[in-house]
């Protein structure tokens, strides 16, 4: 395969198709730019790849397909193939749509997903010592309290806490309300740690940080302005250095999502229902919730072994 072969070669019948489908995808998707990017240059490199051959977009048949992104995967990522695997497989569909050919050729191609990375989390002891790091007895150490309290009682995005308002806390019933995606509602329960710790910080720390100063945001910072998602990410890796759960210059990698797993990881292994968690968390689709029974899998298998006389 020669990727710098130029586009010009590509017989004028192929480049007239991919305008069409590339018009198509954006009239019915609605897709972004970078998106029909990507599909362009993923068609465009298969069309020159095809060009080389003395064939079109029309006259590909699968094996040739199979043989054009065999010779990918010696070059690319299996991520970059996947991906043109998956334009290829679009492009085809809009063709025998459109009769310009008369079958798929791209229908029986297949490549393996890849395994998805089991997402970094805490233990429970750890989470423990982070939420206890904080010096309460400041208005900013009770803030932080409040937050991290909140975040690992509720499994939020680090995005959803700091953009959380005032009339999205509902104190009374114990629980906060969220608008995700098509403006879906979502309610979340505090539980009564998180709560009370929520009660607190209003009580006694926020008016103090306010001075005076008005805003919606829960979570607000001395300046009076609503805590930023970067900031309360550097919030989170100081404490962490302070309850002794990352030593300074390990390399252990911690994201602003931790908390998050260590909620979905911590319920599961207590019993929860895939489907409540998945529910708490907001997921649209229970794939992307079951990542999480591996870490759960991982944790109690750790423990028997640890544990059990037999183990």
């Amino acid at each position: 395969m020669n990727p710098d072969k130029p586009a010009s070669s590509v017989d004028a019948d192929s480049q007239q198709w991919l305008a069409r489908f590339l018009d198509a995808i954006w009239l019915e998707d609605g897709l972004s730019r970078q998106t029909i990017a990507a599909y362009q240059l993923d068609l465009q490199q298969l069309m020159v790849w095809l060009a080389s051959q003395g064939l079109g977009l029309r006259q590909a048949d699968a094996s040739q397909l199979g043989t054009y992104l065999g010779e990918r995967l010696q070059h690319s990522k299996a991520s970059s193939v996947r991906r043109a695997l998956s334009s290829i497989k679009r492009c085809y569909q809009y063709l025998l749509r459109e009769s310009a050919v008369l079958q798929d050729p791209s229908v029986a191609l297949e490549m393996k997903a890849a395994p998805r990375p089991l997402p970094s989390t805490l233990s429970e002891a750890e989470v423990v010592a982070l939420l206890q790091a904080p010096d309460v007895a400041t208005p900013l150490g009770l803030r932080d309290r409040a937050m991290l309290e909140t975040l690992y009682a509720t499994g939020l995005r680090v995005t959803e806490l700091t953009e959380l308002t005032l009339a999205q806390t509902e104190l009374t019933a114990g629980f906060v309300r969220l608008f995700g995606k098509g403006n879906k509602e979502r309610l979340v329960p505090l539980g009564d740690v998180a709560l009370d710790w929520l009660q607190r910080y209003l009580r006694q720390a926020r008016a103090e940080l306010l001075q005076g100063r008005q805003s919606e945001a829960l979570f607000v910072t001395r300046r009076g302005e609503a805590m930023t998602r970067q900031m309360f990410w550097q919030l989170i890796k100081r404490y962490l250095l302070v309850g002794g759960v990352v030593a300074a210059g390990s390399s252990r990698t911690i994201s602003p999502h931790t908390l998050r797993h260590a909620f979905a990881t911590h319920l599961l292994n207590h019993g929860a229902d895939l489907r409540v968690v998945q529910l708490l968390l907001g997921h649209a689709d229970i794939s992307t919730t079951q990542i999480y029974t591996h870490v759960a899998r991982a944790r109690l298998k750790a423990l028997h072994s640890e544990h059990h006389p037999r183990g």
